[in-house]
């Protein structure tokens, strides 16, 4: 097995971040088992399972890990460690959050109870388009219910190493009949959805890299050119896959209902407009405010623990 350790800069929870990650306990892509992070690639030809788990404590952290299946070699090693400062965001810092959320006292109290958080990225931009497309208009139980029945399809329903499912390719996706897909649970729209994001990954159209020196609106209107992807999956994709932290979807109703809960307002009270005003004053990381709206639905329903009873 190919063993390594990082060490992110302080302060840091992996527990929070795969969990921001996650978002519900039934994805079986970025699996939380026994304290560590589970996650399968395709690596040229074959394929790359991780297990990843934090050694030491938010202020000093330490994290390690093994490649327990597949390549394992130094090679293999630096480009898993490069994906994992990607997704867990360890390349990033945080100190403008830190410094910003301590002048504002409701923003103290998210900061101190989520600290060590640290705002995740999926794998890529194409798979956060697709995450986004399964999401469209249902709760997100279900949309995770279908990307874990994509996967599994794409696979030949053959399950993953260690429970993890394997994201699928570009390829394995346009691979699939359109009524196929269809018969795991999606829309006619989000079948074509699909298959654009796919065809347009497959071009070369969504290296990631390419996209990050650009501007927030700028990335907006490029990616509602794809079929399928309107303001919402945009807005989502800019924070969850590009990582833009002043970009809160407005139109996501989860995350309005959370903010205005948090807020004191009533739940049902705000459009995209007015929700975007509530953030005004945070606007700089509004995108942070929705995630952390996540962890605290992911602590109310016992998935995740608060500073305070974090005792690793």
């Amino acid at each position: 097995m190919g063993y390594f350790a990082l060490r992110p800069h302080p302060p840091f929870r992996l527990d929070l971040t795969v969990w921001g990650l996650r978002r519900q306990a039934h994805n079986a892509m970025d699996v939380w088992e026994q304290d560590a992070y589970l996650r399968t690639w395709n690596y040229g030809e074959t394929r790359l399972a991780l297990r990843l788990w934090q050694t030491r404590g938010v202020e000093e952290p330490m994290l390690e890990g093994e490649i327990y299946a597949g390549p394992d070699d130094d090679r293999a090693i630096a480009w898993v460690c490069e994906r994992l400062q990607w997704i867990l965001g360890l390349d990033r810092d945080l100190t403008p959050w830190y410094v910003f959320a301590a002048e504002d006292p409701r923003l103290a109290s998210l900061r101190e109870r989520y600290r060590g958080f640290r705002p995740p990225r999926f794998d890529s931009l194409y798979e956060g388009l697709i995450n986004a497309v399964a999401c469209q208009q249902v709760s997100l139980q279900v949309g995770i219910l279908l990307l874990n029945r994509l996967c599994r399809v794409c696979e030949g329903d053959s399950g993953g190493l260690n429970q993890t499912l394997l994201f699928p390719t570009p390829q394995q996706l346009l691979e699939q009949e359109p009524e196929l897909l269809r018969s795991l649970g999606f829309s006619r729209q989000k079948v074509r959805g699909l298959r654009a994001v796919a065809e347009a990954a497959r071009a070369g159209d969504l290296d990631e890299r390419a996209w990050q020196g650009m501007p927030t609106e700028a990335i907006r209107d490029r990616l509602t050119q794809i079929p399928g992807i309107g303001r919402w999956s945009a807005e989502y994709v800019l924070l969850r896959a590009l990582g833009r932290l002043d970009v809160f979807p407005g139109d996501d109703v989860g995350g309005r209902k959370g903010l205005l809960r948090w807020l004191g307002e009533d739940p049902e009270g705000a459009g995209y407009e007015e929700t975007l005003r509530y953030l005004a004053p945070w606007s700089p990381f509004a995108g942070m405010i929705y995630l952390l709206m996540l962890l605290r639905r992911l602590e109310a329903g016992n998935h995740i623990q608060p500073k305070e009873s974090f005792t690793r």
